[in-house]
């Protein structure tokens, strides 16, 4: 009798032990990230482009003002997309011609929320899209579900391609 109760409370802790390990594993929260926010750009560029926020504080900014659901005007401050863009090697101006004129931007969320714009609309020589890369809202930097970095589209009658949690420039280029 105690051989086939020690047997048994055997078999029953390993068949159990597999789910428990597994069940505690996901229970475990995430470790808080210690790496300070970041955008990358990726995609059809020579390298992968990682840029900090204070990467971001050091190049030219303006402010886009957007009229957003249910608030007055809000006014963000940034770096124009296009010095991103250009930081990453991207072909805007001149070199923006022929086969790179099928190339668009692929905006990525942390939520996954996604959005494009062609390269064009965003190069000062065709569409000249006015469009930051906002890292603060009036004067405050962006914080918890609003950034650390947030899309601000300045002519856009709705703010949905102005995407916040920004994380991700993904540069495409269709190849038909």
């Amino acid at each position: 009798m105690i051989l086939m109760s020690s047997l048994l409370r055997s078999v029953c802790w390993r068949t159990l032990f597999p789910a428990v390990f597994v069940a505690s594993a996901f229970c475990q929260a995430p470790a808080p990230s210690s790496s300070p926010a970041a955008l990358k750009v990726t995609g059809d560029v020579a390298s992968v482009l990682t840029l900090t926020a204070g990467d971001l504080a050091q190049m030219p900014r303006e402010q886009v003002k957007l009229q957003e659901m249910g608030h007055d005007s809000v006014s963000y401050e940034g770096v124009p997309i296009r010095e991103v863009l250009k930081k990453a090697g991207v072909p805007l101006g001149k070199e923006l011609r022929g086969k790179a004129l099928s190339t668009y931007v692929l905006a990525k969320a942390h939520d996954g929320y996604q959005v494009v714009f062609s390269l064009a609309e965003l190069d000062a020589d065709f569409g000249d899209e006015h469009v930051i890369v906002a890292d603060k809202e009036d004067g405050k930097p962006l914080a918890g579900e609003r950034g650390p970095f947030r899309l601000a589209v300045a002519n856009d009658k709705r703010a949905a391609r102005s995407i916040r949690m920004l994380e991700e420039l993904e540069i495409v280029r269709l190849r038909k």
